[in-house]
């Protein structure tokens, strides 16, 4: 795998921004989509992605930064690392960068998030094959059928390992997937992001065990920050799914 695409004179196109830029892309027009069938506005959506991008580039590389910086390392190698940014960071600066913005324009705050929630594991999904061709985010040694080789140079070479990007990439087509249906389907406001947030967050926990890249300081000296973070998440997801389930009943029984 080559991380570069191609050269325009002195610039150089990265797949890893190729597949970022392509995954935005398609989940704001998914978005867009699944947002105007419930009366949200076209506009609102795109204004809103804008916000999404600035807020998501900034919590993903901050908590990169709060893991990997070991009070040697000169913060300015941490913040121009290309392929240094965090999904969780990503999700955090995007919630907050949603409640304000939906606050801010009278946008229905939990059915935002619903339609959001597909979006987000579809960018994802997409996202991780610009990681598997920049050659981060690698898996441990196997000797699987399916094991990729990276180029000398890499942290790996010349062993095959599991090719955990594709893994991920795969299981968030699948969430994407249910979470699409599931937006058609829904019981509630809030429905759709509660079971993303369980799905992924159960999803990342097993995946940290294939991984072998270097993810920062552990908890507890034995979880990855990735397993973590997962576990406050699933914990999150499920009293976010309880509360809203319940105001959702209660607001049932005062109309009948």
């Amino acid at each position: 795998m080559d991380p570069i695409a191609f050269k325009i004179g002195n610039l150089t196109i990265h797949w890893y921004g190729i597949f970022m830029a392509t995954g935005l892309g398609l989940g704001m027009w998914t978005a867009t989509l699944r947002g105007t069938r419930i009366g949200l506005k076209a506009d609102d959506i795109s204004n809103l992605f804008f916000w999404i991008i600035i807020s998501g580039l900034i919590g993903a590389k901050l908590l990169y930064v709060i893991n990997h910086w070991d009070g040697k390392t000169p913060l300015t190698n941490l913040i121009l690392d290309r392929s240094g940014i965090v999904f969780h960071g990503a999700l955090i600066g995007t919630t907050i960068a949603i409640w304000i913005f939906t606050r801010k324009n009278k946008m229905p705050l939990w059915a935002t998030f619903d339609t959001l929630a597909p979006s987000f594991s579809l960018g994802h999904a997409i996202g991780r094959i610009g990681c598997l061709m920049t050659g981060c985010c690698y898996g441990k040694f196997c000797s699987l059928p399916w094991a990729v080789q990276f180029p000398q140079g890499h942290p790996t070479h010349p062993h095959t390992v599991h090719p955990t990007q594709i893994y991920e990439s795969i299981l968030n087509f699948a969430l994407y997937g249910m979470l699409a249906w599931l937006f058609r389907n829904r019981k509630f406001d809030g429905q759709v992001i509660a079971t993303y947030v369980l799905s992924y967050a159960g999803l990342r926990f097993f995946m940290e065990f294939l991984r072998d890249d270097n993810r920062g300081r552990l908890w507890f000296d034995s979880l990855t920050s990735g397993q973590g973070l997962s576990i406050l998440l699933f914990i999150g997801g499920g009293v976010l799914w309880w509360k809203l389930r319940e105001r959702n009943l209660l607001k049932k029984s005062g109309e009948a």
